[in-house]
């Protein structure tokens, strides 16, 4: 075929094609993908306190795009929906099933629960006797409790599901709280189409910057519906369905009993509202009360947090973060910043810690002050507990050991990297005690405690079971993994901690559950999940490493297609999968752990699907930016993005596996973003995929990913990092796919909007996908199948077809 003749092939038959995408309908992907999406996913599993049964859960397979369409409101930061006052269908995991298994016996008991229930959020009471769980139906949310002779019923009805899981045990095992649709609520406010007026807002002059945030408020309609469908009544729900209210209804964010079940813990948002931040910092009353809902204390009554710094680390002034103690039966902890809340200040302490036992007639007293940020405290009993700070600049964690009875005394423990995996020690097993609440599992002469970790090392992951002294000093290792497994510890059956409940995987071998002896011996499988994607069980994947340009070592797992034969085969178009990540330190950069004892299966949108369609995938290829030395790493984003992609391209195709001039490069989100700027600055790869990305870093100008700086402070940056700055020199054929309801910070639909108007304006090879109602994580099965055709069908044209002359004429040709 004469090159002329070639190219008119083309034109006719890309205008035909575009002719197709109008008003198209959705595509199935294709055989091999398809038949494992609408395979069901392997349960889940949940352990009861007292390590006796397991409850397994069926889930859910991908919803169907009619469920993912139903009406939902975008309120305050969060997507509810108001035919069952619960959260909308994009934020909940539903569970269609349920069993209980003895682990001695391996008796199993199905649960009898009505055709086509849908439930979420199971919970063990604190006595191990029977689970809860909150169900839909068609108009409202349902209480339900399983008992473990397979028996269920319903208990309330009318939950207020709109900020999560609406429901908690109370310490004793006999009642519940719940938080309820007020009685008598009435009917929705219902918007004029006739303003009443503009919407107007005002800033006198005052620093209140805020990062891009979706789904806000937007006027005084949806404050009002903000107030009707948020407001919750709590009640007190014993086992036979005796329901009684605690207080007045209000806007309840979060509910905590205490653990001796005498006072309740809440969290309430009150006005003046913002359209320009989310709900979690609208004005906040922290306060206790009686378990009858009798007003106790108010720990805090915040204004609007609208006046935070851009910095991470920065947060509110006064009490936060506050909890029940969980080894005490009243006292309440909370965090409170030394600093005002600006992480930049240059002071030795940023936060302390506070106590204050009931009934609170006593002043607070000081637990312990912490170098960084707060994050955590892990309570173990009045001698022992942990607490934990982090500072986001340095990626440094601060662990001490403070004696709750002896308040101020405190020993670090340990200094690290949190993004240090060889030097992670793991952390305390936690167990619930009586009360339900989690604390530490003490050595049986109470002078340690046990600790799990994932045992990472260049070698692969081989989690491990420990004893940490209290009194400081070296781990002592009980049992560790051993290849060919990834095994990790989930329980301790006995008090001595000889036997163990574990989870394990290989390469081969689908997780299950094993009962095993720390000493050795054999284990014994209590479950016997099979593979949800056999198609893939001749898959081959191995760690492969390599330096970069300056030396730094990095890595990748490249997965091989089933049957593949290099002698045969020969090199195959292959599709770089990755995600930049942030470092301060380049040994931990260049860490390398290998995957080769993971049981991999993909699961809705995975790119890992191509593999049934003859690619290799260097999946998750190591993408450091690396800013030492207190330097900003984003400052020399491109340059290292340039050398971070060049030594994957070079590793896979010096493995003799990979085709130089057939290399494609994709990610989502952050890495939708990468792949936009590898393709601008460089000339390896001869198409992309960027999923539900941000290109035009100007409409994130208050930080975005790992940057702190405003545009204003990093103007040059910001620029430079935008592949927006640079679609004319976009080449390369680029697939857009975006979600129409992306709910995700700075990822709003018109950055693909406009980065698609830009390429096409400059005449790229574009197509632009957006997947109606899709949140940023595609959910709906519909969407799921289009997203992998698009995927597939994109890289068949442009980089599946070898070079044999021109590019267009062997795409022609192919076509």
């Amino acid at each position: 075929m004469r090159a002329g003749a070639c190219l008119i092939t083309l034109l006719l038959t890309t205008t035909a094609y575009a002719q197709t995408l109008s008003g198209s309908t959705y595509h199935r992907a294709p055989d091999a993908i398809a038949k494992v999406l609408e395979t069901p996913p392997t349960p889940g599993v949940a352990v009861s306190p007292d390590h006796r049964t397991l409850a397994i859960f069926g889930r859910e397979n991908l919803p169907s795009i009619a469920n993912l369409s139903k009406p939902i409101l975008r309120l305050g930061g969060y997507r509810i929906d108001p035919a069952t006052n619960g959260q909308a269908e994009v934020r909940v995991q539903w569970l269609n099933a349920l069993s209980f298994k003895d682990i001695g016996s391996g008796r199993t008991v199905p649960v009898k629960l009505p055709a086509g229930l849908r439930f979420a959020a199971p919970d063990w009471s604190p006595d191990g006797t029977r689970l809860a769980f909150y169900a839909q139906e068609a108009d409202r949310l349902s209480l339900w409790i399983a008992e473990r002779n397979g028996s269920a019923r319903i208990v309330a009805r009318g939950l207020n599901g709109t900020f999560g899981t609406p429901f908690a045990w109370m310490p004793d095992s006999k009642a519940l709280v719940a938080l309820t649709v007020p009685a008598g609520r009435g009917a929705a406010p219902v918007s004029s189409s006739t303003p009443t007026g503009p919407v107007v807002q005002e800033s006198a002059g005052r620093t209140s910057a805020a990062r891009t945030y979706e789904d806000l408020l937007g006027d005084a309609h949806d404050e009002a519906l903000f107030d009707h469908y948020f407001t919750g009544q709590l009640v007190r729900i014993d086992l036979a369905g005796t329901a009684q209210p605690i207080g007045t209804p209000s806007l309840i964010t979060e509910f905590n009993v205490s653990p001796d079940g005498r006072y309740l813990l809440t969290e309430r948002l009150k006005r003046p509202y913002s359209y320009l931040l989310p709900a979690r910092y609208f004005p906040t009353e922290i306060a206790v009360s009686t378990i009858d809902g009798q007003p106790v204390k108010t720990l805090v009554d915040r204004p609007l947090a609208d006046d935070l710094p851009v910095d991470f680390d920065a947060t509110v002034k006064g009490p936060r973060e506050a909890v029940w103690r969980s080894d005490a039966p009243a006292t309440l902890v909370w965090a409170e910043a030394l600093d005002g809340g600006n992480p930049r200040a240059k002071i030795a302490f940023h936060d302390k810690v506070m106590m204050q036992a009931a009934p609170f007639a006593a002043g607070p007293v000081e637990l312990a002050q912490t170098q960084a940020r707060y994050a955590t405290t892990i309570w173990g009993d009045d001698g022992f507990a942990m607490v934990i700070d982090r500072e986001w600049r340095t990626r440094t964690e601060h662990r001490q050991a403070v004696s709750p009875s002896r308040p101020g005394l405190t020993r670090t423990i340990a200094t690290l990297n949190y993004q240090d995996q060889y030097g992670d020690p793991g952390e305390p097993m936690v167990e619930e005690n009586a009360a339900g609440k989690p604390v530490m599992h003490f050595t049986t002469s109470h002078d340690g405690v046990y600790v799990t970790g994932d045992g990472a090392t260049k070698a692969g992951a081989f989690p491990f079971l420990a004893t940490m002294p209290l009194t400081g000093g070296e781990q002592t290792r009980l049992w560790t993994a051993k290849a060919p497994y990834y095994e990790t510890v989930v329980a301790l059956l006995d008090e001595r901690g000889q036997r163990i409940l574990t989870r394990r995987e290989s390469a081969k071998l689908a997780p299950n559950y094993m009962i095993r002896g720390v000493k050795g011996g054999s284990a014994k499988a209590i479950t016997a999940f099979a593979d949800p994607a056999p198609v893939f069980a001749g898959v081959t994947h191995r760690t492969i490493t390599y330096p970069r340009a300056d030396g730094l070592q990095l890595s990748g797992s490249l997965y091989l297609p089933a049957g593949y034969d290099s002698k045969r085969d020969g090199p195959l178009p292959t599709l770089l999968w990755a995600y930049p990540a942030e470092f301060t330190d380049a040994k931990v950069a260049g860490q390398t752990v290998d995957q080769g004892n993971r049981f991999v299966r993909p699961r809705g949108i995975s790119h890992l699907f191509l593999l049934t369609q003859g690619y290799a995938i260097l999946d998750n290829p190591s993408m450091p930016i690396i800013g030492e030395g207190g330097a900003e790493a984003n400052d020399t984003y491109v340059k290292q993005l340039q050398q971070d992609a060049q030594a994957a391209v070079d590793a896979v195709v010096k493995s003799g596996v990979g085709d130089r001039t057939r290399m494609a490069v994709g990610g989502h989100s952050y890495g939708a973003f990468m792949t936009a700027n590898l393709l601008a600055h460089t000339d390896l790869f001869r198409a992309g995929i960027a999923r539900s990305g941000a290109y035009n870093r100007t409409l994130t100008p208050f930080g975005f990913q790992a940057e702190q700086r405003t545009y204003w402070q990093a103007t040059p940056t910001y620029t430079e990092m935008s592949p927006f700055t640079y679609a004319d020199r976009i080449k390369a054929p680029i697939l857009l796919i975006h979600g129409g309801a992306d709910d995700n910070s700075g990822t709003f639909p018109i950055q693909s909007e406009r980065m698609y108007a830009a390429l096409k304006g400059n005449g790229a090879t574009v197509r632009y996908v957006v997947l109606p109602n899709e949140p940023h994580g595609y959910r709906a099965l519909e969407s799921t199948e289009e997203t992998l055709w698009q995927m597939t069908d994109w890289l068949d044209r442009y980089v599946k077809p070898k070079q044999t002359g021109s590019t267009v004429a062997a795409i022609a040709t192919e076509k």
